[in-house]
């Protein structure tokens, strides 16, 4: 892999880190980071309409070709199987739903009543009922599952799965 250039798709479950590995990735490879929860909401946790941050998720790829790029985040409906296509490297974070709620939860105190820097502005961190729900069962549903695994299976040869602390921290310092 060369620095130059370098286009990365993380994906995986909410909570798992994505957006953490993605800020360190753009730093290492001095490219460009899309977080896409940052285009898909609005202030006050509005969701965007589909074709603005569709022109937005376009925008990026088209404007960064070159430069390459690293987007964390799943959203099918944003050119997802072009960012699979055009990564160079597809990480998939595939922790277990306790340590992704237990993750969620510090960041839920850390961040109280502010907005991280990996969702829009206006959008203060939140842990409530709906959102413990989704990362304990309805992001793990069994069609969800298949297609991550699907991308794993499809794209072999560039995708790297992370499924904890001790593989994220191995995968960094192979990095560095």
């Amino acid at each position: 892999m060369t620095d130059r250039g370098m286009k990365i798709a993380i994906i995986g479950h909410s909570g798992s880190g994505k957006s953490t590995l993605a800020a360190f990735l753009g730093e290492k490879y001095s490219v460009p980071v899309l977080h896409v929860d940052r285009i898909h909401f609005l202030p006050g946790w509005v969701e965007r309409e589909t074709e603005d941050e569709l022109g937005l998720m376009r925008a990026f790829l088209d404007d960064n070709t070159e430069r390459g790029w690293v987007v964390d985040g799943n959203y099918r409906k944003l050119e997802y199987e072009r960012r699979m296509e055009e990564a160079d490297l597809i990480i998939y974070m595939n922790f277990n739903r306790w340590a992704c709620f237990a993750r969620a939860f510090k960041r839920s105190v850390r961040y109280r009543n502010r907005s991280r820097e990996s969702i829009a502005p206006g959008c203060p961190e939140k842990f409530d009922r709906a959102f413990r729900r989704w990362i304990l069962h309805d992001g793990r549903t069994r069609e969800k599952l298949a297609r991550y695994d699907a991308v794993a299976e499809k794209y072999r040869e560039k995708t790297v799965v992370i499924r904890d602390q001790r593989g994220l921290d191995r995968f960094k310092d192979e990095l560095r």
